[in-house]
């Protein structure tokens, strides 16, 4: 743990996202093209008017038989269609009729604006059927779809219809789901537009196709003076799957000025395809191509966005990290929110406001696991601060001072600083005949337990009094106030400890009396100055300490205890004059060990 959550682990954490964004395993695709399908699904619904799907349902089969029908039937049902609508056909007849129906169909398709399918396949070679020119220019790179064959309609049908395009869309690895179309692919060395491409030249009224190719591959195709349509480097379009048609049954009579895409969708006959808006009849995705072209959506995946997906993704992460360890909580929580939804807020923007798609799932989730990391780093690191705090000072603080330390670990300055204090000194008078008493009864254990009590009574009044035990010795008590956490009025609060002491001293010798063990009393000096305080020893041991002279006078007035009768407390006068609410009375004018003037000491009134 001591390595894991040091800073520099997180940079290992972001390169491992950096990678998983470069390699783009097939679990990442899956989530990307979870988060294009969301996007796709949260666009407002466009009703389309101009286009309309032409379904062969169950009813229609119920009324004309098995399918596939003869030719002659789709002939009768091509003759009801407007001539001012242009029929689109999904079907391919690649074959003979075998009702030998296909001079009547050629008849009907004669009569009325039509454009057949094809489909390009990997099983046969061949088969290229009526080509319409597309002419390239630019140079780069050859990235189109490329198939062996394509099946065509007969010849005899497709002389006869206004165009014929072909219906190939390749499915998203690994998902499976159609979310775009090639506007042409490529066969046999030679291009050949989409049904889609199909309708728009039959409406602009143009032969054929100009292809603009760059060194990533096709970049835009457009018909005569028309405005291009920007495409993928595979030639491929990006379907917007947004759209509303409206949908009738062959049976029903057919509008007027519209384009009809004929499709079944009768059960057991066509297979429905995945899109990210949900499973649709081949001619239905066919229809939103069209409706892409028709209204000039682009939506774009330029060949930027991986590289500018991986910048901002280790930039975001680079900016938790910093926020989280050099901002205090709040504020670093706050940023790093912030920074973690900016890659979808930017994607929202890119989508909305251009339809391009950014990907920011792997972003989003990079930032909110950076911030996970980094935040369970700050606070592994802050507990094992608090921990080595409340292991350090639990014995000899107030737990209430213990609970303030953790909290604000900032208030222990470590490596020592100067303060104004008071020190108090506490020892055992009389402990050597209590010591011989036990000895003569064989109870060592007895001494043991007399001591500690006194000793834990005395501990229990220093601490509810705000003070800091420094040290046991024997059977003496250093402690003092005013460190490691501030305390204001120290002086007075170790007074009144020393008066409780003195009290709780009366008690403990009145009990020990009653047991007929000899007497032991206490003495205590207090002095008040300026000492050095902190953390002091080696770098494997130290120990929360004080220095200074202050604290030595304060042990020697506790030795002078001893040459008064009835005086337990000794205060200096420094301590003396700073005392509120307790009376003082002076003693004497003393000379201690380590001083060559004189000093007046004082004790409890």
């Amino acid at each position: 743990m001591k390595y894991v959550t040091k800073w520099w682990s997180v940079l290992f954490t972001i390169a491992i996202f950096a990678s998983l964004k470069i390699s783009n395993p097939d679990f990442l695709q899956s989530i990307t093209y979870a988060y294009y399908d969301y996007l796709q699904q949260k666009q407002e619904k466009q009703l389309v008017q101009d286009i309309v799907l032409v379904n062969i349902d169950e009813e229609a089969i119920k009324k004309e038989g098995q399918y596939p029908w003869p030719r002659q039937t789709i002939a009768k049902y091509l003759d009801k269609s407007p001539d001012s609508s242009l029929s689109v056909f999904t079907m391919i007849w690649s074959e003979k009729d075998r009702f030998q129906g296909d001079d009547q169909l050629a008849q009907s398709l004669m009569m009325k604006p039509t454009i057949l399918s094809a489909a390009p396949t990997k099983q046969t070679t061949g088969g290229t059927g009526i080509h319409v020119g597309v002419s390239t220019f630019g140079t780069g790179n050859d990235n189109f779809l490329t198939y062996p064959g394509l099946l065509v309609p007969i010849e005899e049908l497709a002389s006869m219809a206004y165009g014929v395009g072909t219906t190939a869309a390749e499915p998203d690895y690994p998902t499976g789901v159609v979310r775009r179309a090639p506007v042409v692919i490529k066969t046999q060395d030679k291009l050949y537009p989409s049904v889609a491409m199909e309708v728009l030249r039959v409406f602009a009224g143009e032969p054929s196709y100009q292809l603009k190719i760059n060194e990533l591959g096709a970049e835009w195709i457009r018909m005569g003076t028309q405005p291009p349509v920007s495409v993928q480097p595979t030639g491929e379009l990006l379907i917007s799957f947004w759209n509303q048609f409206e949908q009738i049954s062959i049976l029903d009579p057919l509008p007027e000025g519209k384009v009809l895409i004929f499709g079944v969708t009768a059960e057991g006959v066509a297979n429905p395809i995945a899109t990210p808006t949900g499973a649709m009849y081949p001619h239905e995705v066919q229809a939103h191509l069209v409706q892409t072209l028709l209204s000039g959506v682009e939506i774009q995946i330029p060949y930027w966005t991986p590289i500018a997906e991986l910048g901002l993704l280790v930039l975001l992460c680079l900016g938790i990290l910093v926020a989280v360890y050099t901002l205090p909580t709040v504020p670093g929580l706050v940023v790093s929110l912030v920074l973690a939804a900016s890659s979808s807020a930017i994607s929202h923007y890119f989508w909305t406001d251009s339809l391009v798609f950014v990907d920011a799932t792997l972003c989003s989730l990079a930032s909110l696991l950076i911030f996970a990391q980094c935040s369970f780093n700050k606070y592994y690191i802050t507990f094992q601060q608090k921990r080595q705090i409340k292991k350090q000072f639990e014995t000899y603080l107030d737990p209430r001072q213990v609970y303030l330390l953790q909290k604000d670990p900032s208030l222990l300055k470590l490596g020592g600083e100067r303060k104004d204090m008071t020190f108090l000194f506490m020892d055992i008078c009389g402990f050597t005949p209590v010591s011989e008493y036990y000895k003569n009864n064989n109870d060592p254990e007895g001494l043991v337990e007399l001591i500690n009590m006194y000793l834990d009574t005395m501990t229990q009044i220093i601490l509810k009094n705000g003070g800091t035990i420094d040290k046991y010795m024997g059977d003496c008590i250093m402690a003092f106030w005013n460190a490691p956490l501030p305390c204001e009025e120290h002086e007075t609060k170790a007074v009144i400890t020393a008066r409780e002491i003195s009290q709780a001293a009366d008690e403990l010798i009145k009990q020990l009396e009653e047991k007929g063990l000899p007497r032991i009393d206490v003495g205590i000096g207090i002095n008040t100055g300026t000492c050095i305080v902190g953390n002091m020893g080696s770098k494997t041991r130290f120990d929360y300490s004080v220095i200074g002279d202050a604290v030595n006078l304060a042990s020697r007035l506790e030795g002078q205890t001893r040459n008064y009768d009835g005086v337990r407390v000794l205060l200096s006068s420094s301590t003396a004059e700073r005392v509120q609410g307790q009376s003082v009375v002076r003693v004497d004018s003393i000379q201690v060990k380590g001083k060559s003037e004189s000093i007046d000491v004082f004790t409890l009134a």
